[in-house]
């Protein structure tokens, strides 16, 4: 079912991961794709798979830590299709270990893309959206944005900021036809997740047993309730932020 047939969706960090299988997604669901990120070769390899399935997709190239480029990447997103419908903020990074042992880049390197990130985008997608009725927001956060994980302080504390920001951004839009909301995974396997691990099998299976529902998550797995939060069948649902986590937060 082309769900998403003539909206137009922006996805952040859509190289690889959450990002990548959520533009697949939504590209098979007829929307036109906006993949974006720093690695260019990955991105464009992002949007061939897209158009070889029947759709349509475009790479922009964009580093969310700069306000300037964020702005430039809607701006551009609009000028090739006219409109922006859905956005699904998925740009982060992680930075894991004691607090005693963070350094001020360990700060700057989370906070600039985790939250500042956000931020910008939120800042520029807006509007945009304004122009033509609304639309939809999606913010990555995490289930380190709901609780306390020890040994990773800074990254669950950029998460938490992107849930307050959710909810406050999605209040302040909430008459003006956009639904801000944010999607909450636990472990999920990809990229980030093998370098938290270090590719340890021992690690990969203490990360897995976690999760009550015995495993840890695929990035499909969060592709779909994303759509689902863009969709229509979302129409009252905002300033929330939505676990996908196989149980965790049920401990």
């Amino acid at each position: 079912m082309k769900t998403f047939e003539n909206k137009v969706v922006l996805i952040t960090g859509a190289t690889s991961g959450i990002g990548k299988a959520s533009a697949l997604a939504f590209g098979k669901a007829g929307a036109k794709v906006i993949v974006s990120g720093r690695r260019e070769s990955e991105g464009q390899a992002v949007v061939a798979e897209i158009v070889a399935a029947g759709g349509g997709a475009t790479f922009i190239q964009v580093d969310v830590r700069q306000e300037s480029q964020v702005q430039a990447l809607v701006e551009k997103t609009v000028a090739t299709y006219g409109r922006l419908d859905v956005a699904f903020n998925k740009a982060g990074v992680e930075v894991m270990g004691p607090m005693t042992d963070a350094t001020e880049s360990d700060f700057r390197k989370a906070f600039d893309t985790n939250v500042l990130g956000v931020i910008a985008s939120m800042k520029y997608e807006i509007p945009a959206m304004l122009k033509t009725g609304g639309g939809s927001i999606i913010n990555t956060s995490s289930i380190a944005g709901q609780i306390g994980l020890a040994g990773a302080g800074i990254y669950v504390a950029t998460k938490h900021a992107v849930e307050g920001l959710t909810k406050i951004a999605a209040l302040e839009v909430a008459k003006l036809g956009i639904r801000i909301n944010a999607v909450a995974p636990a472990a999920i396997e990809t990229e980030m997740f093998t370098r938290f691990t270090g590719g340890n099998e021992d690690a990969i299976n203490y990360m897995r047993g976690m999760h009550p529902i015995g495993r840890s998550g695929q990035p499909r797995e969060i592709a779909d309730p994303v759509l689902f939060l863009a969709s229509d069948a979302a129409s009252f649902i905002t300033g929330t932020s939505l676990a996908v986590d196989g149980g965790w937060m049920a401990q």
